[in-house]
C-alpha cells in the first residue's frame, strides 16, 4: 500500500493553512473506470462500473471490490492528513462481501471513522444502483510526514 506521490498540501506562501490535496487516479483507477463524484474530508465518493471488473462467472470481482475501495478510504486519509501537512500509507483493511454484481455502476463512498494525527480509520461502502450493500471495507492508514 503506496502513498499517494502527489506533492499538492504543500503552504501556499500567502496563505497560513496547508492546501487540500486533491485526488488524482492512478494507473489502476484509470484501468477499472473509476471516477471521482466528491472529495472533502468528510466524504469521499467515486463511482466504477461493473464490466471490466468481473471475475470469470461474470461477477464483480472480489479484489476489484478492495483495489477501489481501499483507493478510495486512502483518498480520504491524505486529504484529511493534508490538513496537518502530512500524507498517508495504508496500513491495514479489512473487506465483507456482502452480494455481488453483474452489470451497473457501483458507488464507493469512505467516511471518517476516526480522524486521527496519527491513525485515520475509514469506512468505506461499496453499493450497487439500488443502493444495495455490496462490500464493506475498513481501512487504517498511518500518517506521515511528506518527504518533499
Amino acid at each position: 500500500m503506496n502513498a499517494p506521490s502527489q506533492k499538492s498540501s504543500e503552504l501556499a506562501p500567502e496563505l497560513t493553512e496547508p492546501v487540500l490535496w486533491k485526488i488524482t487516479l492512478g494507473e489502476l483507477d484509470e484501468k477499472m473506470g473509476v471516477k471521482i463524484v466528491e472529495e472533502s474530508v468528510e466524504r469521499v465518493v467515486a463511482t466504477m462500473p461493473v464490466e471490466g471488473n468481473r471475475q470469470s462467472f461474470g461477477l464483480l470481482h472480489g479484489g476489484a471490490s478492495l483495489a477501489v475501495g481501499e483507493a478510495v478510504g486512502s483518498w480520504a486519509a491524505v486529504i484529511h492528513a493534508s490538513t496537518l501537512g502530512k500524507t498517508a500509507v495504508g496500513v491495514d483493511v479489512s473487506a465483507t462481501h456482502h452480494r455481488s454484481a453483474r452489470e451497473g455502476l457501483i458507488t464507493i463512498t469512505a467516511t471518517p471513522i476516526h480522524l486521527g494525527g496519527t491513525l485515520t480509520t475509514h469506512e468505506v461502502l461499496i453499493t450497487n444502483e439500488a443502493g444495495q450493500r455490496l462490500c464493506t471495507l475498513r481501512i487504517t492508514n498511518l500518517l506521515m510526514k511528506r518527504k518533499h
